[in-house]
């Protein structure tokens, strides 16, 4: 059975928010809403500091919090690993985005164009795959993969530091990777036992 997952390499993750750019592209998501997101921070004192980077997305939980915090079971865990959202089942109580410990989901309340007053033909066509009052997150670009493609995210970086395949190969490059490299996921000691491995910067 193939488990889904992703391997983001931090040593050579440069902050240049390419996949945030790449993922609103494929999405077409509102203003606001971020399924990836890059945090940038300072590591060490100067004169020997730097910028170090996180890049954050929906973790897809192999025991998600969300799915079992919501009422009308529009949170689902996929056989191949992916946690994703009905937006027809979903009632907008945002259960899920409070019990989220890696804060990667959106409560949709209004759909905001990105210039005020202008709508652009692809924000037009975008907002189709949206449904305002509902909630909506990161499926690993699962259109893409249900065609043999790769995620947006992970096609779009610049520095080749993402990476996805299945996690229950062994012979996997995600899980070659993991197992070479000590890759780790945040906040293990929530038992949530998350699909999206980092690969440290050193």
């Amino acid at each position: 059975m193939t488990k889904y997952g992703m391997v983001i390499d931090l040593k050579r993750c440069i902050g240049c928010d390419t996949c945030t750019v790449a993922c609103r592209a494929e999405h077409a998501t509102s203003k606001g809403i971020l399924f990836n997101r890059v945090f940038k921070f300072e590591v060490g004192k100067y004169p020997h500091s730097k910028l170090g980077f996180l890049p954050v997305t929906c973790m897809h939980c192999g025991k998600p919090e969300c799915e079992k915090q919501c009422p009308t079971g529009a949170t689902t865990r996929r056989k191949d690993g992916i946690v994703i959202v009905d937006a027809e089942k979903c009632m907008g109580c945002q259960y899920c985005v409070v019990t989220c410990p890696y804060s990667t989901r959106y409560y949709l309340e209004e759909i905001k164009n990105y210039v005020k007053g202008e709508e652009t033909p692809y924000e037009k066509k975008g907002k189709k795959k949206h449904k305002k009052g509902a909630v909506e997150k990161c499926d690993f670009c699962l259109r893409r993969i249900e065609k043999g493609l790769q995620p947006a995210c992970v096609t779009s970086c610049v520095a080749s530091a993402r990476y996805f395949g299945d996690l229950d190969d062994s012979n996997s490059e995600v899980s070659k990777l993991i197992a070479l490299r000590r890759g780790y996921t945040l906040n293990p000691e929530l038992g949530t036992e998350p699909a999206v491995y980092y690969l440290p910067d050193y």
